[in-house]
């Protein structure tokens, strides 16, 4: 299971929209994961973001109804770009990306973000 590659990725994802450095993380980073599989995982998304944020950017403001994207929570976005990545460019099954994108959701953003993240990863997926 990736969920714990996935979650270290949208963190550091979320440390990035407040840095804006293309500084590469240290090795100790990825300690909390067990298996090299995984760290490359994490690695591979958070480089993805660092390489396309542009791109991601212009297609998340894009596709948000009633909102503009720097009035999204900070936590939602992360999770959005991380999930974007993934689907994107590093090729995720839509389905499994979306649902673990919403479960990060439910643990670190409010009440509503669950199907916010959701309503936006949809309507983008279709377009995709």
């Amino acid at each position: 299971m990736r969920a714990k590659a996935r979650e270290l990725a949208f963190q550091l994802i979320f440390e990035k929209l407040f840095t804006k450095s293309n500084k590469t993380f240290n090795e100790e980073f990825f300690v909390s994961l067990k298996k090299e599989d995984d760290i490359s995982f994490c690695k591979e998304i958070v480089s993805c973001f660092c390489e396309h944020h542009q791109e991601l950017e212009k297609l998340v403001s894009e596709n948000l109804i009633g909102y503009e994207i720097d009035r999204v929570y900070k936590v939602d976005l992360a999770l959005i770009y991380e999930a974007l990545c993934e689907i994107k460019y590093l090729k995720s099954p839509i389905p499994v990306v979306i649902n673990e994108v919403v479960n990060l959701a439910k643990i670190y953003s409010t009440e509503k973000s669950s199907r916010f993240v959701n309503g936006v990863l949809s309507s983008i997926c279709k377009k995709i």
